[in-house]
């Protein structure tokens, strides 16, 4: 039975054993740069990319599954599928046409399902040849699943190549990642903490996540040191993880970890992978944030990295009247935008002030070009006209040059412009600079300007949720309440349209975890406002910040980026003293391991099990930016999903009501 597809082969991107080192020279590529250099591969057969397959592409259709687009689409753009050749993208479980002259590139989860898809296009013999990509590991059993059915149907010859990708994550920022947007309920906090979760059920998550983290440093090419909690997720997942690089390193036929590569990405130390329990921080996901990048996730739901936002418009109604009319508009924020990029971790008065900024700029530009024309139309002969008219030519000829790049400032612009202002819609509406204020109080132990009592009875500020959100940090963060004041604000809170069941699961959690500690793990931040917006009072403003604080918070780590300052910087701090140590390079696993390393670790991935958000992201970013004078690191952030406040506030009412 001839089987030669059917070898199975790895994503050529990954570093095998005995590569030459060539690979690894240029190791500064982030983990975003080198999961698109894999798709792209992936899209060029899994042959490298040479200058004549960049100028003449083979055609081919892409089939994925959601999965799959999950994973593309924010690194690929259609123009981009286009340029690499892609002449038509199609969804596996789509009623497909034939189209019996083209290659057809799979790029699919290995499920049941799928897989029966695939065996029957063989059937239908919808395709000229099948190169079958695997985002994660294909089991034996499947593999000889698709060769029954291609020797069933006659198509061996027509099943090319069968790969494993191990690209198994998303990409969102050249230092952000999570593991799945499609089904992520699966891997979610209340998939993982809720009461009737069977052992079989909670080791199908761990292996989910498992996965993922090893499609994260297969695709790197780097084993890392990792440090876990004790007595959680967390500290499962470490341990299964731990099990699946290891006997991955020692199989060196078949390793996918080559033995002489560089450790790290930008240094000659292997970086530090710090698994983390979402329960050691629930306020952070309830906060109220006050950045840009933050805020569009949490009040608009930035979704990998697009985000939709109603605009209203103005239609000519029958009788001749114009009539308000929404309409749904969604926009990219990414890497090339430079605008996002700067900006994306400035608070929002900031970014306002530099929107309008950008703003006058291009009018500026535009009113040149605009004089430049006028001058153009000079009437007369006179020697004035004649000398104007060649010296404009050049300014004109080089003002048509920068019209493209001018045309793209403008649309970056007006997109900017229309997401500050839905925010800052939603700013005034439910008063969120007030709540932001408040909740940083409470957790650097500040004194309040407002009761919590009257925030939650003004009808005027926020939705029902921003109440429960506030009060939950409190019950968090604040100072201790009795069992009497906590039902006393319960009342209020139903009185206020609230639904109390997220403040009656984290009253139970409160109970059982050891939260002694916890509320002095929020500290050293503060808050001040300062005085008027001065860029942004002129009358010629896009935004009214009538009314709204500029609120100017103070730098400070929230627990995740204590404890991973304290292990990369091998600080004695209380809370990691009794964290377990994992090196998956040691010929034999040892629980009572101890830390072997002596200097501090420049390289570190933060992964959070039970999901994460911005604001954390964000925390970590500004850590490494405040070390880069003194000692530069490199952190990335990942977690199981991004999950915005709204929806963590619905998984913790689940819990609640489950009690």
């Amino acid at each position: 039975m001839e089987l030669s597809p059917f070898t199975r082969k790895v994503n050529p991107e990954v570093p095998r054993l005995g590569v030459s080192t060539c690979h690894f020279v240029k190791m500064a590529a982030t983990l975003r740069e080198k999961q698109t250099a894999a798709l792209r591969r992936m899209l060029n057969f899994n042959a490298p990319i040479t200058k004549a397959s960049s100028n003449e592409p083979q055609w081919k259709i892409l089939v994925y599954d959601r999965f799959g687009q999950d994973i593309i689409s924010p690194l690929l753009t259609v123009k981009e599928l286009r340029d690499l050749g892609v002449t038509l993208h199609l969804n596996l479980h789509s009623d497909r046409d034939t189209i019996p002259d083209v290659p057809v590139i799979y790029f699919v989860m290995p499920t049941d399902d799928n897989v029966q898809r695939i065996c029957r296009d063989f059937e239908n013999q919808l395709y000229e040849s099948y190169y079958l990509n695997f985002i994660s590991a294909i089991s034996r059993q499947k593999l000889e699943d698709i060769a029954s059915a291609s020797i069933q149907y006659s198509c061996v010859a027509q099943v090319s190549k069968i790969y494993d990708q191990y690209l198994n994550f998303i990409s969102l920022e050249d230092d952000l990642f999570t593991l799945r947007h499609q089904d992520r309920d699966a891997i979610s906090y209340y998939a993982l903490n809720r009461g009737d979760v069977k052992d079989t059920e909670m080791e199908a998550i761990m292996d989910m996540i498992v996965d993922s983290l090893f499609s994260v440093f297969v695709t790197l090419g780097v084993v890392p040191i990792i440090r876990s909690a004790r007595g959680n997720a967390a500290e499962m997942v470490a341990e299964k993880l731990d099990k699946k690089l290891r006997e991955n390193v020692r199989d060196a036929r078949n390793s996918l970890f080559t033995a002489d590569s560089a450790p790290g990405q930008f240094s000659f130390q292997r970086p530090l992978l710090v698994l983390l329990d979402r329960n050691l921080d629930l306020a952070t996901m309830l906060h109220h944030t006050w950045t840009y990048q933050a805020l569009a996730h949490d009040v608009l739901d930035l979704k990998l990295n697009r985000v939709e936002i109603e605009e209203s418009t103005n239609v000519q109604s029958p009788a001749g009247s114009p009539r308000p009319m929404k309409k749904k508009k969604s926009y990219d924020l990414n890497t090339n935008d430079k605008f996002w990029h700067i900006q994306k971790g400035s608070p929002f008065p900031t970014v306002a002030e530099a929107v309008q900024e950008e703003l006058d700029a291009y009018r500026t530009q535009e009113d040149k070009v605009k004089s430049l024309k006028a001058a153009m139309g000079i009437e007369g002969e006179d020697d004035s006209a004649i000398s104007m008219l060649s010296d404009n030519t050049a300014k004109l000829t080089s003002a048509v040059n920068s019209l493209p790049e001018l045309l793209e400032k403008k649309r970056l612009i007006d997109m900017h412009t229309n997401i500050a202002t839905a925010l800052l819609e939603q700013v005034k509406t439910r008063k969120l600079d007030i709540y932001f204020e408040c909740e940083e109080k409470l957790m650097s132990k500040s004194v309040q300007d407002k009761s919590l009592m009257e925030l939650i009875a003004d009808p005027e500020a926020g939705t029902p949720n921003d109440k429960v959100r506030l009060f939950t940090i409190a019950l968090i963060c604040g100072p201790h309440m009795s069992e009497a004041e906590i039902d006393q604000y319960c009342v209020a809170l139903t009185e206020a349209g609230c639904d109390i069941s997220p403040v009656q699961y984290v009253r139970r959690w409160k109970a059982y975890a050891k939260m002694t500690a916890a509320p002095s793990q929020y500290g050293g931040g503060g808050i001040s406002s300062t005085g008027m917006f001065a860029n942004l009072v002129s009358k010629g403003s896009q935004f009214v910040m009538e009314g709204v604080k500029n609120l100017v918070v103070k730098r400070h780590n929230l627990p995740a980026t204590r404890i991973v300052d304290a292990l990369m910087e091998l600080k004695s701090y209380q809370d990691v003293e009794d964290y377990r140590y994992f090196d998956p390079k040691l010929l034999r696993a040892d629980s009572s391991s101890v830390p072997r390393n002596k200097s501090p670790f420049q390289e570190a991935f933060v992964f959070v099990v039970g999901g994460g958000n911005y604001i954390e992201y964000q925390n970590l970013v500004d850590y490494a930016k405040s070390k880069s004078l003194t000692s530069p690191k490199k952190i990335w952030y990942g977690c199981s999903d991004l999950v915005n406040a709204s929806l963590f506030l619905k998984q913790l009412g689940h819990l609640g009501k489950e009690i």
